[in-house]
């Protein structure tokens, strides 16, 4: 079978192909029942390394309000922002499905906007799929958003832009909350989300959410029970300082750097660096 129908002999975590993953992928992963792993990405070195470790799904998440922009919400993440760091993450791998987040804002209002949003991520990012947060809310815009050829990634449970409305990042779904949650996911479904991102939702639930859908689901803070899992990079990677209960770091990039920084600067005052290998003759 030729790499233009399937992902040669390889699975989708980390197999070479000579093409972009997709959608389709995606879909084929969860009927053979692989868990694959996303992470997010803000520039093209990282997109770079996690590309060539094979993540297969690369988010740019509007996360980057914090990680990159220095805010205390993703709220105040501009389209023009999210822009930039998304074309990089593009031009920095080869192989990932690269989803931007559209942002708070540039797509509540209506269907159009939506769609204009969209657009821009698509024809001048060069992004290969999109993500918005709610639930039957927005059916109207992810219906029109797959009627134009857009593949919408949805996100229920914690929705970081709604934090002013939910008062707070406090877990989603428990009691009748949960049967709400999981009409909301059999909606977007029926919407042509080909997934949906399960955000601080109790584990059973999640692992429900799952079975009951043919699309993949991917999970932060939400379980073992999903299709697939998400972490914002900086916290997988150690550089957090105050990560959420549901992060495994597996670095720790903060000590790295400020020892590296240390060592830099003990040798600049030393007068050790730099030294003749380092010098121009």
């Amino acid at each position: 079978m030729s790499s233009s129908t399937s992902m040669s002999s390889s699975t989708l975590y980390g197999g070479v192909s000579g093409r972009r993953v997709t959608v389709r992928d995606l879909a084929a992963a969860k009927q053979r029942g692989e868990r694959w792993p996303m992470v997010t990405a803000y520039d093209a070195m990282t997109a770079r390394a996690f590309d060539q470790a094979g993540i297969p799904v690369l988010l740019v998440g509007d996360s980057a309000a914090m990680v990159v922009y220095g805010h205390d919400s993703t709220l105040p993440v501009t389209v023009d922002e999210l822009l930039s760091l998304t074309a990089a993450v593009v031009r920095g791998s080869s192989r990932a499905l690269v989803v931007a987040d559209l942002p708070f804002g540039s797509y509540q209002s209506s269907p159009g906007q939506a769609l204009e949003s969209a657009a821009r991520f698509m024809k001048e990012a060069g992004a290969h799929a999109v993500k918005l947060e709610g639930g039957r809310r927005i059916l109207p815009q992810v219906e029109a958003l797959v009627s134009a050829g857009v593949p919408v990634m949805a996100h229920l449970g914690l929705t970081p832009q709604s934090v002013n409305v939910l008062g707070g990042y406090r877990v989603q779904g428990r009691g009748e909350d949960g049967e709400e949650l999981m009409a909301d996911a059999k909606d977007l479904e029926r919407a042509g989300a080909f997934s949906v991102v399960l955000e601080c939702v109790p584990a059973d639930l999640a692992a429900r959410v799952t079975t009951s859908l043919t699309i993949p689901t991917v999970g932060i803070g939400a379980g073992p029970g999903t299709d697939a899992q998400v972490l914002v990079w900086q916290d997988l990677m150690g550089l957090t300082p105050r990560p959420a209960a549901f992060v495994k770091q597996y670095a720790d990039l903060a000590g790295d750097l400020d020892r590296a920084a240390r060592a830099f600067a003990d040798d600049v005052i030393s007068g050790a660096f730099p030294a003749p290998e380092h010098t121009y003759r």
